[in-house]
């Protein structure tokens, strides 16, 4: 039952790296601190309409249709099988475009909880994974990795998305996570251009050997093992020809003592597993040094590797 009109809800869904080495499409996991934030308001008059964006710097649509959090309102309206009510959308973008952190999937993660709230709750998180799918669709290709852990929070394997099987992860005690985003722009649309139209027979088993090693790490607790599996042969090595300092900025996490490091989602952002916020820290200073050598500027953000999901404000 949709709440009265004059209602007003806010929803905050986090920023998300993806891949995570081997996991191209597969792996994803929520970061603490930046994300989207997402008012929705129950109105009079009928129809869902995206009133307001801010911290794009003008660069998004601000028609319902064509913007990820108008798209993701809209199909949950439609899954709910709710007709007819009054919806004004206001959209506050706390993430970069085109960083690899997930932007896109924030802001439709964000307003489908935040509609789903002013319908009183009638859909599951994991249901409104389908919605989010639809609005990623739309922009970047159908692939969960990014909304399923900005859904869900914590560390998400997508199995499949048709039909959609998501499951969570345990996260390794103590793990933490540095993430560095340099002053440049990789469109995911761009990303994909670079990757193989064909994979050989030898790069498909090790980064499938990967994938489960990193599973099985997750689930015994074995650092070590962890350590080994975020490796990737096929998308990173690609990916990272386009970030100016990338490999070296992965280079640098290595010799600062990370457990792995590897470009998140399209990038330009890189990420790097570590066993102590404390660490993390470190380990983000000689990423932006080894950046800075390139004469590019970045941002280090730092997180705990176990962050929740979506949630309201």
């Amino acid at each position: 039952m949709p709440l009265p009109i004059g209602t007003t809800v806010r929803a905050f869904a986090p920023a998300s790296l993806s891949n995570l080495g081997s996991g191209f499409d597969v792996l994803g996991l929520a970061i603490d601190g930046a994300g989207d934030t997402v008012t929705a308001r129950r109105v009079a008059a009928p129809g869902l309409r995206l009133v307001a964006v801010r911290g794009d710097g003008g660069v998004l649509p601000t028609d319902a249709a064509s913007n990820t959090a108008g798209i993701a309102a809209g199909a949950t309206l439609e899954l709910a099988g709710v007709n007819g009510v009054g919806i004004e959308l206001e959209l506050d973008k706390g993430l970069p475009i085109g960083s690899g952190l997930g932007s896109s999937a924030a802001s439709a993660v964000a307003a489908a909880y935040a509609v789903n709230l002013l319908l009183g709750k009638p859909l599951r998180k994991r249901q409104l994974v389908e919605s989010c799918l639809r609005a990623e669709a739309a922009i970047s290709g159908r692939h969960a990795d990014n909304v399923a852990p900005s859904l869900l929070g914590g560390l998400v394997l997508v199995r499949r998305v048709d039909p959609l099987d998501v499951i969570r992860i345990p996260v390794l005690e103590g793990l933490a996570v540095g993430v560095v985003t340099p002053d440049l722009v990789i469109h995911t649309k761009m990303a994909r251009e670079v990757l193989p139209d064909r994979v050989p027979l030898t790069s498909m088993v090790a980064n499938t050997a990967d994938i489960a090693a990193f599973v099985a790490a997750c689930f015994t607790g074995d650092r070590a093992l962890f350590a080994r599996s975020i490796d990737d042969c096929v998308v990173a090595p690609r990916r990272v020809e386009l970030i100016e300092g990338g490999a070296d900025a992965i280079e640098a996490a290595l010799d600062a003592g990370a457990l792995g490091s590897s470009v998140s989602g399209a990038g330009p952002s890189i990420f790097a597993f570590c066993g102590s916020m404390r660490q993390a820290g470190e380990v983000t200073a000689a990423m932006r040094a080894a950046f800075r050598e390139h004469g590019v500027d970045s941002t280090a953000r730092v997180s705990p590797a176990d962050c929740p999901g979506v949630r309201q404000l």
